[in-house]
């Protein structure tokens, strides 16, 4: 592990930054640094990111052309309901493949092609949306001074709005939008701080960047003080993901200069998965010419604000402290006490009393994730793993772990402590928690698995086992094939998960129909049939399910273990024996 100052140098050959480090840097290098805001910013505050928007987008490009009912697509939470959709855009010409740094803007002038209907559009997302807690942090570093420009490719006024509430009025932000491009010359160059510069446009301005064709042609005045400032300054990066051309033309561009960011590029990084190849190209290059920074994984820009604020000394923070305390706080429930008893729900969860500390952690030239699956499969070895920045994490025994990575170059072979911190989030630790816990309570209780990204199902391996005699009392038949759908079969099973919650980490579990055989033709046959099953499940036949699941899982108590590996890391877990309780109950 590198020490607190140094980049972590990682296989994707850009450098990452902790994120404890790059706060105590950012701490050090006072009114040296810009920002860089994208959509991520904004989420908090109600606003939707890139992706919400883009779902949406195929949500209605779908419903208008296949003339359906929204409802029978409205949960775009859900992946089968994205699946389908994602389907039937995937045959229409001429869309970018998900992900691409195109899709967005394609999506956007296929749904409307009209100006005034997108400037309509975003004017309805932002309407209503108030700064959140990272806008007022910023607005505060602003006042002080340790902020002086921002640059943004968002429409909304939140950066605007944080300012009003710090400084307790408009004036003393200045806002330069596309319609006039000079005026941001004239404001750096007089000094004029603190400033705000839309790259995009604002929602007040006439003009707005949103298609393919507009994201591509950057205003040359702004992107000409862009490079400048990248010249003279550092540059943070929130909330973007770098799918605009012409912003990360000119980001490169500021790099082919002789000394580029000479405070360090920090690019803030949601989550554990890769950012998009550009992005990384971007970071490796200026690793290359010896800027300081890198990748930094963070929870949100909320938290990252958060983290900011604490170090810096003297900072006037009145203006964050009423806003903060005027935010909804959500508390943990009270502890059960007393000798009366109060309406309480019972919630489907299960705490995890204990769970593992350390895996094995090995540094290799391995690619992503899918190739360590595909090397532990070719390998025929039982072995947990995944892939993160750090390296390949897994728990087995060392032999099969040495012998599923056999051929891909072993630097390192160490251990790696699972902190909890990386618990509170879908982080790669916690996703292969969730893989190892799953397997635990298939290997104790009978169970076959499926996995998925951040669920597992469980179901009966043996349905005419006698353990679940209890079950079938309850719900009926365990298995069978959905009528008239002979290739559509069911079995009653379990899907779980982890979250955290009251600073501990649980066991959610839901009981379900599970259904093999799903294709497009019999999906909505499927979805009826789990509907017809689970419709009359409420009160006491639910509450009677949840016991059932509940004291199965728990195993009362005792230790549930992954692999049962006598060599290597296994993963052990101990559950609770009580779901979780809303409110207060007798005891």
């Amino acid at each position: 592990m590198a020490e607190s100052m140094d980049e972590v140098v990682t296989d994707s050959a850009y450098p990452v930054v902790e994120a404890d480090d790059f706060a105590r840097r950012f701490s050090m290098r006072s009114g040296k640094l810009m920002w860089l805001l994208g959509a991520g910013t904004s989420a908090s505050a109600g606003i939707p990111t890139a992706w919400d928007m883009i779902w949406e987008f195929k949500q209605q490009l779908y419903v208008s052309q296949r003339r359906v009912a929204v409802n029978t697509v409205a949960d775009l939470s859900n992946p089968a309901v994205r699946r389908q959709i994602q389907d039937f855009i995937a045959g229409q010409e001429p869309f970018p493949d998900p992900d691409s740094p195109e899709e967005y803007a394609v999506l956007f002038e296929a749904v409307y092609p009209s100006e005034a209907d997108r400037r309509t559009y975003i004017d309805a997302k932002i309407s209503g949306a108030k700064p959140s807690f990272g806008h007022v942090a910023l607005a505060t570093l602003m006042k002080a001074g340790h902020t002086k420009l921002v640059w943004t490719t968002n429409f909304d006024p939140l950066v605007a709005d944080g300012c009003a509430k710090v400084f307790g009025g408009t004036g003393n932000l200045t806002t330069v939008a596309l319609d006039a491009p000079d005026i941001g010359r004239e404001t750096i160059n007089g000094e004029r701080w603190p400033a705000e510069i839309k790259l995009h446009g604002d929602f007040r301005s006439r003009r707005l960047k949103n298609t393919g064709d507009e994201l591509r042609q950057q205003d040359a005045t702004l992107r000409d003080l862009l490079v400048g400032t990248c010249t003279r300054s550092g540059l943070v990066v929130a909330g973007y993901s770098g799918r605009d051309e012409s912003i990360m033309n000119t980001l490169e561009e500021a790099l082919e200069h002789a000394s580029p960011f000479p405070s360090g590029i920090f690019w803030l990084h949601r989550g554990e998965g890769n950012p998009l190849e550009r992005v990384s190209s971007f970071l490796s290059a200026a690793s290359e010419k010896g800027v300081d920074g890198g990748l930094v994984r963070v929870e949100n820009f909320d938290e990252s604000l958060r983290d900011l604020i604490r170090l810096i000394p003297d900072l006037d923070t009145t203006q964050l402290d009423e806003f903060a305390s005027e935010r909804s706080v959500f508390s943990a429930p009270p502890r059960i006490s007393g000798k009366r008893g109060y309406l309480v729900i019972r919630l489907n969860a299960l705490e995890v009393k204990s769970l593992p500390t350390i895996c094995r952690r090995v540094e290799c030239s391995i690619g992503g994730y899918k190739e360590v699956a595909e090397a532990v499969s070719a390998a025929g070895v039982d072995v947990l793993a995944t892939r993160s920045a750090k390296g390949v994490l897994a728990f087995g025994s060392d032999s099969d772990v040495r012998a599923a990575l056999a051929n891909v170059s072993i630097t390192a072979f160490d251990l790696h402590e699972i902190e909890t911190r990386r618990l509170r989030y879908d982080s790669q630790e916690r996703g292969l928690l969730k893989k190892a816990i799953s397997r635990a309570l298939a290997r104790e209780h009978s169970l076959t698995i499926k996995h998925h990204r951040s669920v597992d199902s469980l179901k009966p391996a043996d349905v005419t086992d006698e353990r679940w005699a209890p079950l079938k009392r309850v719900v009926g038949s365990l298995s069978g094939s959905v009528p008239t759908q002979a290739d559509l079969t069911w079995q009653e099973g379990v899907v779980v998960r982890l979250e955290w919650a009251d600073d501990k980490l649980w066991l959610v579990f839901e009981p379900r129909t599970l259904l093999e055989g799903v294709t497009e033709e019999n999906r909505a046959a499927a979805t009826d049939f789990s509907r017809e099953r689970s419709v009359r499940r409420y009160n006491r036949p639910l509450n009677e399910l949840v016991s059932f699941w509940g004291d199965l899982l728990s195993a009362e108590g005792r230790e549930l273990r992954a692999l049962n590996v006598s060599t290597g890391v296994d993963a052990s877990f101990t559950l609770g024996t009580t779901t979780a309780f809303s409110n207060r109950s007798r005891p």
